[in-house]
C-alpha cells in the first residue's frame, strides 16, 4: 500500500469517526449539543483536523443526513421485498418509515428537518436522497392507479409519513392509534 492510499484510508476513517460521533451526540443530548469542539475533544483530534474534513457543523449534519437515507432505503426495501402483494409491501413501507425516525430521531432531523446544505427533489440531490426516495416510489408506483404520476403519489404519502413521525414524536398525537393511522393511510391508498 503506497503511502498516499494509507492517508486516503486513515482521511476517510476521521471522517467516520466524526459523522458516527456526532450521530452519537446527537441521539444522546440532541443536535444543540453537537459543537465541532465537543466532536473535536470526543474524537481526540484538534478543531483544525476537524474543519479540514468538514468546513462546520451544516456540512455535519449532511452527512449523518446522507448516511440516515442510504439506511433507511437499505431498510425499506428489504421490509417491502419480503411482504407479499400491494397492500402489505405499503404497510411495511409505513411501518418501517415510522419505525426509522422513532428509532433514529436525530437522524431524522439531519436528514429532514435540519439544514445540511443537501438539494432536495433537485438536478444535483445527492444519490443517497434520491435513493431513499425510490425506495418509496418502488413500492407506491404500483398502487398509483390511473391518472396519478408515482412519484406524485410518493410525495404526498411520505408528507403524511412524515406528519405522522413528527406528530407522534412531539406528543400530539395518542400512541394507542398508532397502528391504526398506518392502517387508515394505508387502507385508503391500496383499496381496489
Amino acid at each position: 500500500m503506497s503511502v498516499q492510499e494509507r492517508k486516503e484510508r486513515e482521511r476517510a476513517g476521521r471522517e467516520r469517526l466524526i459523522v458516527a460521533t456526532a450521530r452519537e451526540l446527537a441521539e444522546q443530548q440532541g443536535w444543540d449539543a453537537v459543537t465541532t469542539r465537543r466532536l473535536a475533544e470526543r474524537i481526540e483530534y484538534s478543531q483544525p483536523v476537524l474543519y479540514s474534513h468538514f468546513r462546520g457543523k451544516r456540512e455535519i449534519i449532511g452527512a449523518v443526513a446522507l448516511e440516515g437515507a442510504a439506511e433507511m432505503a437499505v431498510a425499506l426495501r428489504a421490509a417491502t421485498s419480503a411482504a407479499d402483494g400491494p397492500h402489505a409491501r405499503v404497510t411495511a413501507l409505513a411501518r418501517t418509515y415510522l419505525d426509522f425516525a422513532e428509532r433514529n430521531p436525530a437522524v431524522y432531523d439531519a436528514m429532514f428537518q435540519l439544514d445540511g446544505g443537501l438539494a432536495f427533489a433537485q438536478e444535483d440531490t445527492p444519490e443517497p436522497l434520491k435513493d431513499a426516495f425510490a425506495a418509496l416510489l418502488d413500492s407506491l408506483g404500483e398502487v398509483a392507479g390511473d391518472g396519478v404520476h408515482p412519484a406524485l403519489l410518493t410525495e404526498v404519502f411520505w408528507a403524511a409519513l412524515h406528519g405522522l413521525a413528527t406528530l407522534s414524536r412531539a406528543g400530539r398525537l395518542p400512541p394507542a392509534d398508532a397502528e391504526r393511522r398506518v392502517e387508515l393511510l394505508v387502507g385508503r391508498l391500496t383499496r381496489a
